[in-house]
């Protein structure tokens, strides 16, 4: 008989996130959405207006969105509570097009604010009393070359909810929809394969049952494989078209220059990380010994290497162990993250039809909030350090900063929620040095770490490049164009040590990443940098924490290179990155040596 997921209100709230910290009650919620809807009226009546007061005007968007923010927090939480519920999948689609509303109604704001003579917007920018909108100005004239005329942003604006079509498409596919089959665990028993247990059924001690959840989730994908080609073919045309309407080079120009991220960053990514390709084949080739398997599969991948040996931890006992590892970040940060973990931030356990995987999601004037779904095992205890890494970052930066300067840029957006990895994985390694198994299994943990989150998420940056340029190019997106592309960059990237499986062309279709066009390689970067600010705190102690959370309190006040340099990395010169390839290489050594 097959194990099924319970429904959410058999579960224990105790191991729940708080939205009622948001509104108390959905009438509460209710109440605030037409608030938000007499705010867009009002805003409305700005256009054509804004040089007569373009200060006010300018604060009546921040405190819109600011409205939008809580709104959304409490909506598409809610949904993300249960996917399958028609009342919560109803209030997030009305947030949606209320969102898209909103949008229509400033999309006049910046077109008239860059009408007015460039010395008053300077003026205002550097204006003490009006000092909270001076990243903003100053961003705003940067973008003046992809600003369109108001009657064309307003338009762009109003096609919001076609635009967001793809991405949601693909979530209710893939967390309600998606049918995947039933497998064979290691017990011999038979449960229904979900997003939640895929992870240890394929870390199985048990080829075979590694085996059948791999070729059963990439089996499901890769029958749906037209149309979820036609899903993310439309978010790349999005992506493109939006590119082209603002006059960018290309899609991923478009993406990186709002940012300030220089293109060079992410082909530096590319580069460093193909370079250390040999170091990687030989991480293969050491797992396939070590496993004593004659040919290594893709299903072979995350399965601990040191097989008797394992860490089970309860969330409880994995949220202590967290706090043990990230201790040398001081007091003042493990106290905030146990009020987080007593007083509702994080959302624990998987129920049914929940949304897949983990995520932070920050609410001004509230606190952050936490989705996992977790499981017992060192992976569930990464996944916490991560989140609450996120969830640090927003916080700190939340405090610090006004609510328009309060949103950090994607680019540093992985750099605190790695950093959380790093240190607690070598807090462990250091609990664990005088236990050869224990130090072997950590530094395979390690090892995996730099392959999931540096060259996968590096080699899926390759993948988003070249199916832009594909299209770019007036070539046709198709399953088989994409697949066979996919396909080659696991054989470029794996295929020195191990055995390329064909399903593996179908695996691109089930990263809900890919519908947040140029998002990965910031998973990459984030790592290199959390590498060398993790180094810099385990070897300088408070000096490093004290420029950290500088860092983590800059929000967006400064560009996103600049503040990574407050905490003593510098991204646009390619060391970071090619010193975490050292450390990647050093560390195969090391397991060479531990097995």
């Amino acid at each position: 008989m097959a194990k099924e997921l319970q429904n959410r209100k058999d579960m224990d709230p105790r191991w729940q996130w708080r939205l009622d910290h948001i509104f108390a009650t959905d009438e509460a919620y209710e109440q605030a959405y037409g608030k938000a809807e007499k705010a867009i009226e009002g805003m409305a009546a700005w256009q054509g207006k804004v040089s007569e007061n373009p200060r006010q005007a300018i604060r009546d968007a921040d405190a819109l969105e600011l409205q939008l923010d809580h709104l959304a927090a409490y909506a598409l939480m809610h949904k993300d509570e249960d996917s399958g519920d028609p009342e919560r999948q109803a209030r997030a689609a009305r947030f949606q097009s209320l969102a898209v509303k909103a949008g229509a109604a400033v999309s006049f704001l910046n077109p008239e604010l860059l009408a007015l003579p460039e010395a008053e917007l300077n003026a205002m920018a550097n204006d003490p009393s009006f000092a909270d909108y001076s990243e903003s100005i100053r961003l705003l004239l940067l973008e003046k070359p992809h600003t369109l005329p108001a009657e064309q942003e307003k338009l762009l604006a109003q096609a919001g909810d076609v635009m967001s079509v793809p991405g949601e498409v693909f979530n209710m596919f893939n967390n309600v929809d998606l049918p995947l089959p039933v497998v064979t665990d290691e017990n011999g028993e038979k449960v229904q394969l979900t997003h939640g247990n895929y992870g240890p059924l394929i870390r199985s001690q048990n080829r075979e049952v590694r085996k059948e959840a791999f070729e059963g989730m990439m089996g499901t994908f890769e029958k749906f494989g037209s149309t979820l080609t036609a899903m993310y073919a439309g978010a790349v045309k999005r992506a493109v078209f939006m590119a082209r309407a603002r006059h960018y080079d290309s899609a991923r120009q478009a993406s990186l220059a709002p940012r300030e991220i220089p293109e060079s960053v992410y082909d530096n990514l590319l580069s460093a990380v193909e370079d250390a390709l040999p170091a990687m084949t030989e991480y293969m080739n050491l797992r396939r010994k070590k496993l004593g398997v004659d040919t290594l599969h893709l299903y072979d991948l995350y399965v601990p290497m040191i097989s008797d040996y394992d860490m089970k931890l309860t969330f409880p006992e994995a949220f202590e162990l967290v706090c043990e590892g990230l201790a040398p970040l001081g007091k003042e940060y493990i106290d905030k993250l146990r009020e987080g973990y007593a007083n509702g931030w994080m959302d624990v356990y998987e129920n049914k039809n929940k949304r897949s995987g983990a995520y932070s999601w920050g609410c001004y004037g509230v606190h952050p909030y936490v989705l996992l779904n977790h499981t017992d095992d060192l992976l569930g205890a990464m996944t916490i350090a991560h989140e609450l890494g996120h969830s640090m970052h927003t916080y700190y930066s939340n405090q610090a900063q006004p609510f328009v300067k309060s949103n950090y840029s994607l680019f540093v957006a992985e750099v605190a929620s790695t950093c959380n990895e790093v240190l607690l994985m070598r807090h462990l390694m250091k609990k664990h040095k005088d236990d050869p198994k224990a130090a072997a299994f950590l530094c395979n943990q390690l090892l995996e770490e730099f392959r999931t989150t540096v060259f996968r998420q590096t080699m899926f940056a390759a993948f988003e490049k070249e199916a832009h340029a594909m299209y770019e190019r007036g070539e046709a997106l198709t399953k088989e164009s994409l697949s066979q592309m996919y396909y080659k960059l696991n054989e470029k990237y794996y295929g020195g040590g191990c055995e390329v499986d064909k399903l593996i062309s179908a695996e691109w279709m089930r990263i809900p990443h890919f519908y947040r066009n140029f998002y990965v390689y910031q998973y990459a970067t984030g790592f290199s940098a959390a590498v060398a600010i993790a180094t810099r705190i385990l070897n300088e102690g408070e000096p490093a924490v004290k420029d950290y959370k500088r860092f983590l309190s800059a929000g967006c006040s400064v560009p996103p290179i600049e503040a990574l340099r407050f905490a003593g990395v510098d991204m646009e010169k390619p060391d970071a990155v090619k010193d975490a390839m050292k450390v990647f290489a050093e560390t195969v050594e090391d397991l060479k040596k531990l097995i």
